[in-house]
């Protein structure tokens, strides 16, 4: 019987895709059944404006066996316990519209799902509190704390969630050093020649300009948004989803940081895009992400450079991008992984998410030499799915802003949306259910967080709550209010708790 296994995998590209791919396959390859080889050029540069992430990561920093505090150490890492947007509803009063994407539950640890409907109803009975006041997370980076979830399923604190802002270029070199450690190999250079079968099409050989040759059975796409594989030699197609998501273009620039490190990420409305703020150990990344039918590159430059908070360390660096997905991410005997699949602006920190969910996919759908059809079908499906959720919630944010006349908020208030969004919006309002697939990536909270801040409303509840006495319903409400903000008076503050999960052992 002939050996069908894989036995060479070659990733072209490093960065953070690259080395998290790199990462994976070396952790789940022992003992070794197969080579892995990344190639990457230090001449040509990455994106690396992935600085935030969302609380998935800890799946991927399990996974390959990452300590914590040399993590933290390593990338100049902060914590993150949600994110905050402001000015995407206008202003009031002269002030910025806020609201809070927390990670973590509403609640207390036995709601659930059901908070959204006891909130809804005591508020159609006179309670006055916000829904952000029931969310223990948002409580705890508004005021500059930091807590990690407690084990305990009857703590309050077991409602926390948390993800990790870090410097993306440290990222990858801190993954670097864990793959190479685990027999991975890197080989510096340019891709000159890609060379493929003549009969089966599959890929079997890159030749670099250094002369070097590499053959392998699986290649893995990680060469960013010029898809130099999946596009240039496969030519999978593009699905364009511009008309939902018009922003094209990203600035990006670090400057200095001048307080203390908050626990979230912000992102900041603008006439013509949006602005964010990751702040790290070291410094406070900074971008704006907008459209160029609307604002110049200069335009945004100069919005952008006069909202930092502190002096610039860099010049901003420009970024242009398409938002879609490649039609197909695995074609033949190439998976692509990375904006090599596709880009989704980082409105909700999740191109991370994307790459580690391509990962992911890919270890399960493990192929044999083949690369059966159905196997990258089914890849493709599911990938595809999780793109398009991400997609549907990042188009929310967007098409329900209130208070902006700006051209191009004009435009995504007046857009049709896709149809499952336009069905998770309806039912919200009309009967305070959010209706969710079980595999989509953001779940209840995430969709109520949004829908809330971005203004919709809840017209109805779950009947089944009316077995309760409503004078009861909202003393209980009022009740765990006291208790959270109790709660979060405990936690120490992040900057104290990072330096506390960073000391020496």
């Amino acid at each position: 019987m002939s050996d069908r296994r894989i036995r060479k995998v070659v990733i072209l590209g490093g960065g953070t895709a690259g080395w998290m791919t790199a990462a994976a396959l070396a952790k789940v390859n022992t003992p070794p059944q197969f080579e892995v080889t990344l190639i990457e050029s230090e001449e040509i540069g990455i994106i690396g404006v992935g600085e935030a992430t969302i609380p998935t990561i800890h799946w991927f920093n399990n996974l390959i066996g990452l300590d914590e505090a040399r993590f933290l150490r390593e990338t100049m890492a902060t914590f993150k316990l949600g994110i905050e947007f402001v000015g995407w509803n206008g202003t009031s009063g002269g002030n910025p519209s806020r609201y809070f994407h927390p990670f973590g539950r509403y609640g207390g640890p036995a709601d659930a799902q059901m908070f959204v409907h006891r909130w809804i109803r005591a508020r159609q009975d006179g309670l006055p509190h916000s829904h952000e006041e029931y969310s223990l997370a948002t409580l705890a980076a508004r005021m500059g704390k930091f807590g990690p979830p407690a084990p305990d399923p009857n703590s309050l604190f077991s409602t926390l969630g948390h993800a990790y802002h870090f410097d993306a270029g440290l990222y990858a070199a801190h993954l670097r050093q864990l793959a190479e450690a685990r027999g991975v190999k890197r080989v510096e250079g340019k891709v000159e020649r890609i060379e493929r079968h003549p009969e089966t099409g599959f890929v079997t050989h890159l030749t670099t300009h250094r002369g070097d040759v590499l053959a392998g059975d699986l290649f893995v796409d990680c060469s960013g948004l010029r898809a130099l594989l999946i596009g240039g030699v496969m030519e999978s197609g593009f699905e364009d989803w511009s008309h939902w998501l018009p922003c094209d273009r990203a600035l990006a620039v670090p400057c200095e940081r001048v307080a203390d490190t908050l626990p979230y990420t912000r992102a900041t409305a603008h006439a013509f895009g949006w602005q964010w703020r990751i702040p790290l150990q070291h410094r406070t990344g900074n971008g704006m992400v907008y459209s160029s039918q609307v604002a110049s590159d200069d335009a945004a430059a100069h919005a952008l450079m006069a909202n930092l908070d502190g002096p610039a360390l860099a010049e901003p660096r420009l970024v242009r991008f398409q938002t879609g997905r490649r039609r197909q991410a695995w074609v033949k005997n190439v998976v692509a992984i990375g904006l090599s699949s596709g880009f989704l602006e980082p409105l909700e920190s999740t191109s991370i998410h994307l790459i580690q969910s391509g990962i992911a996919k890919l270890l399960s759908l493990f192929p044999s030499r083949e690369c059966p059809e159905e196997t990258a079908g089914q890849f493709n499906r599911v990938f595809a799915t999780d793109m398009e959720s991400v997609r549907d919630f990042l188009v929310l944010h967007y098409r329900r802003t209130q208070g902006r006349e700006e051209p191009l908020w004009r435009h995504c208030q007046a857009m049709a949306v896709p149809e499952g969004l336009t069905w998770k919006e309806r039912h919200f309002t009309r009967t305070g259910r959010i209706v969710l697939s079980t595999d989509e990536l953001f779940r209840d909270a995430s969709w109520f967080a949004v829908m809330m801040g971005q203004g919709l409303r809840a017209a109805d509840y779950n009947p089944l709550l009316d077995t309760l006495p409503a004078a009861e319903n909202v003393t209980y409400l009022q009740h765990l209010r006291d208790q959270m903000a109790k709660a979060v008076a405990t936690l120490p503050s992040h900057d104290a708790y990072l330096r506390r999960v960073m000391a020496p052992a």
